[in-house]
């Protein structure tokens, strides 16, 4: 019985693992036509909505790439430049940038909408591993 449990187990850790080395480290160049699949990839997915003319955007990106390795393996990070992709954020409504998209499970549960500071951005995501 005890052999058994010890595969389980060892099971287990293996597809953490795996799946950790599959897991970005830094945000995903995403598209209108790679936005649905890329959601429904990763149990928590979120996708900044984003332009180059947006000065929060800009100020944001850092943050994002700092969450993206802090999050390694629990959460991935995609961007969508809504000037190159109109179609997802006309889908999504999205009428002020930066909005982030919080997906879980390929379902959107939460939006969150402007540039803060890093340690209250990664407090607002926590609550979604």
């Amino acid at each position: 019985m005890e052999d058994k449990e010890l595969e389980e187990i060892k099971k287990r850790k293996m597809k953490e693992l795996i799946r950790k080395m599959e897991y970005p480290k830094e945000p995903v160049e995403v598209t209108d036509s790679t936005f649905k699949d890329f959601v429904k990839k990763y149990p928590v997915v979120i996708v900044d909505c984003w332009a180059g003319w947006c000065g929060p955007c800009l100020i944001l990106a850092p943050i994002i790439e700092n969450l993206a390795k802090k999050f390694a393996g629990k959460i991935v990070f995609g961007k969508l430049n809504v000037d190159k992709n109109p179609k997802i954020p006309h889908e999504y409504g999205i009428m002020s940038i930066p909005t982030l998209l919080v997906f879980k499970n390929g379902k959107l549960v939460d939006r969150i909408i402007g540039a803060m500071p890093e340690p209250i951005l990664e407090e607002k995501l926590s609550k979604y591993l």
